[in-house]
């Protein structure tokens, strides 16, 4: 099975420059837990932004987040893996660096997101 086949597509983008503000109203609105933080150029790496980090912000900021933006918490580049890979090879890189969400990408080009919970619901199709 590829990542292609079990990737989620519904990606949503948001600029560096947004406000936190936007960034968590984009995920209330999408129902989505992770938002991935568009290029600035088309040689540039996406970045990701979590509702997570975006707790941890809240929290050290005593719930004041007017100020910030999402490039002031994001990480990028934001770990990818081809969309063209088979799924145990992303797992494999997924688990060795304990990391929850990955964008895939082909040429650069943003495909779609991969989560520990894709894998998870292949892993217990696999049962039935």
């Amino acid at each position: 099975m590829l990542v292609e086949e079990i990737m989620q597509k519904n990606v949503i983008l948001v600029k560096p420059y947004a406000t936190l503000k936007e960034a968590l109203q984009l995920m209330k609105e999408t129902k989505l837990k992770c938002l991935i933080v568009d290029k600035n150029s088309s040689s540039d790496a996406y970045g990701i932004i979590t509702n997570t980090q975006i707790l941890k912000a809240i929290l050290a900021e005593d719930g004041d987040i007017d100020l910030l933006n999402v490039y002031d918490i994001y990480k990028k580049p934001a770990f990818s893996v081809s969309s063209k890979i088979d799924v145990k090879y992303a797992a494999r890189t997924m688990i060795e660096h304990n990391i929850k969400r990955v964008t895939v990408t082909d040429n650069n080009q943003l495909l779609g997101v991969l989560s520990i919970t894709d894998l998870t619901e292949y892993l217990l199709s696999l049962v039935d």
